[in-house]
């Protein structure tokens, strides 16, 4: 039984380690894991009216193998009020905005939220930090 659960603890950490392995390297090896282009940010109508005004779902997500976080986007229009502050807040007066409270977005587990407005607000990637492990 000893045997079989150690195999089973080598197997676990080899999957591990091939979850962060991007482009033919390891993480470790790779300063820069994952690609600005691996957040995705999508903004799409529900069909739902609030107050008059059409309903917006935002999702953002990440399409790389590691978790990435810090991730914070360019909102010059800032943000509309109801949203909820731990999916995405202004982060200071320079039009940035804090996605999750800065915790990770793991690839698959994308943050939603939805706002009513006029229009769909600007949202566009800045920065994140992958957080990979080697």
């Amino acid at each position: 039984m000893t045997t079989k659960a150690t195999t089973l603890l080598l197997l676990l950490a080899a999957a591990a380690a091939l979850l962060c392995h991007i482009d033919g390297g390891v993480a470790g090896e790779d300063p820069d894991p994952c690609d600005p282009s691996d957040i995705t940010i999508t903004t799409e109508k529900t069909g739902r009216v609030i107050g008059g005004l059409p309903e917006f779902q935002v999702t953002i997500g990440n399409q790389c193998s590691c978790p990435e976080g810090d991730v914070v986007l360019s909102c010059l229009d800032g943000v509309p009020a109801g949203v909820d502050r731990s999916k995405i807040h202004v982060a200071g007066n320079d039009g940035l905005c804090l996605v999750n409270d800065g915790l990770q977005i793991v690839k698959g587990s994308p943050v939603v939220f939805t706002y009513a407005a006029s229009a769909p607000i600007s949202l566009i990637f800045n920065a994140a930090s992958p957080r990979c492990q080697p």
